[in-house]
This record gives C-alpha cells, structure tokens and sequence, in this order.
C-alpha cells in the first residue's frame, strides 16, 4: 500500500471529505503512475479521483466496528515514533 494513505476507518470525529480526497488522490496517483496528468488524461484522472472519493465515503459510512474510536493525535505519534526508529540510523 502507498504510504501516504493513512487509515481513516474508525477515528473520532469521523474522517473530514479532505481526508478522503487526498487519500482517493493519492491512490490514483499511484495506479496511473502520474502525480499530474496530461491535458489528455485530466478529464478520466480527476473522474477517477471522484469516484474512488465517493467509493471511500461509502465505505466508511457503513463499515461498523466494537472497537472503541482512535485518537488522531495518538496515531500520528505512533507514526512518527517508527518513522524516527526506522531512519534513526
């Protein structure tokens, strides 16, 4: 998986439309293998783009979990814990 798709399922409060956006335009950043497409491709990029945003929402909205919720700031310490260790070197 990309590693700038970050796990949005089950955070309190629930993840923003930006959130999603960016993680759609990442995702189709790395299927296409483009950060920003040609005038010829723009139109079927930015469609792409919308509808693995819509695709996301959908599934955020109806997964459910026991879990208790996430604590945004907790998670991203936890990254930058490990990206610190990883690169520590």
């Amino acid at each position: 998986m990309c590693r700038n798709i970050r796990q949005l399922h089950n955070f309190e409060p629930p993840a923003s439309e930006e959130e999603v956006d960016d993680a759609a335009l990442q995702f189709v950043r790395k299927v296409s293998g483009s950060n920003k497409p040609s005038k010829a491709n723009a139109e079927a990029f930015d469609l792409a783009v919308a509808e693995v945003a819509a695709c996301t929402r959908k599934l955020l909205d109806t997964l459910v979990t026991n879990a208790p919720p996430k604590n945004r700031e907790e998670e991203a310490a936890k990254r930058r814990a490990k990206f610190e260790e990883r690169f520590a070197a």
